[in-house]
């Protein structure tokens, strides 16, 4: 008897007819064109703004939307436009890193208590509990209270806070492989722990973990959104739509589309990238892709 061969989950993306039931998914197709607005974004913004996003011009400040300034200026003058674009790139910057954290630690962790069980699985589990009690602002002011505030102290502080989450998520799902006969086929093989995890564990749950990196991002943005308004996130002079907010508050009646503008931004990246995460849960899941 001989292990059945693991068919890794990105292989699903190449499976005829996978773009077309996706393109007529109305979750996926919306949350895919408000991914790549926010990515567009952000790649615009490094070559190219209408007006510097750190030049001042307090002559200008407060101008309603204009052919000059298509979004108007805020209480300094510059161009909210510009801001709204090189916002978009503090928060992928901090989302990709702290998801990457949270992912990398996490998925191992989850994977090790996953393969060796007993008082291995127990303690990394508790650790997790432990770690889901210092939720990502909360960590964040600790870190800034000892270290100071800044984007690299609040990417910590949010990797930090996906750590159990994907750890949790990784060995729920692992174990559900681990009870699989191809397992124990492998097993009797002569395969290892290691080697199985690699070979046919981790493809197989790979659907899951892509899932989870689209519904995390949207929190590691949030996330930084909230930070960068309490002045623990992205500093001045760097643009961020968090602290665009924390600016536009004080002028809510003054000039109310200065809070608009990246209130929208924020909510439409986590309203995007939800969607996204939704879609391809549909998508990857065997089940639903043959009731679709």
């Amino acid at each position: 008897m001989s292990a059945a061969p693991a068919v890794p989950s990105a292989a699903v993306f190449k499976v005829p007819g996978f773009w077309r039931r996706a393109l007529h998914h109305r979750s996926f197709a919306i949350g895919a064109v408000l991914t790549l607005l926010l990515l567009l974004a952000a790649a615009v913004s490094l070559v190219w703004t209408p007006w510097s996003p750190y030049e001042m011009d307090l002559a200008s400040k407060l101008q309603r939307p204009s052919a000059a300034h298509w979004l108007g200026t805020d209480t300094f003058g510059r161009d909210a436009a510009s801001l709204l674009l090189v916002g978009a790139r503090a928060s992928i910057l901090v989302g990709v890193i702290a998801v990457g954290i949270g992912l990398t630690v996490g998925t191992a962790l989850g994977l090790l208590a996953a393969a060796k069980r007993g008082w291995v699985e127990e303690a990394i589990m508790r650790f997790t509990d432990f770690s889901m009690a210092f939720p990502a602002i909360l960590s964040a002011i600790m870190m800034t209270a000892v270290f100071g505030a800044g984007i690299v102290n609040a990417i910590i502080a949010i990797g930090i806070y996906n750590i159990p989450t994907f750890a949790r998520i990784t060995r729920a799902s692992a174990n559900a492989i681990w009870s699989r006969e191809y397992i124990a086929a492998a097993r009797a093989c002569g395969k290892g722990s290691f080697a199985i995890t690699m070979q046919h564990v981790l493809p197989n749950i790979s659907a899951v973990l892509i899932v989870q990196i689209t519904i995390r991002f949207a929190v590691a943005i949030l996330a930084e959104a909230a930070l960068s308004y309490l002045g623990l996130g992205t500093q001045p002079p760097q643009p961020s739509w968090g602290r665009m907010l924390s600016e536009a508050q004080t002028m809510m009646f003054q000039a109310p589309l200065l809070a608009v503008f990246p209130g929208m931004a924020i909510a439409l990246a986590v309203l995007g990238l939800n969607l996204l995460g939704d879609g391809l849960r549909d998508l990857l899941d065997p089940r639903l892709a043959r009731a679709r």
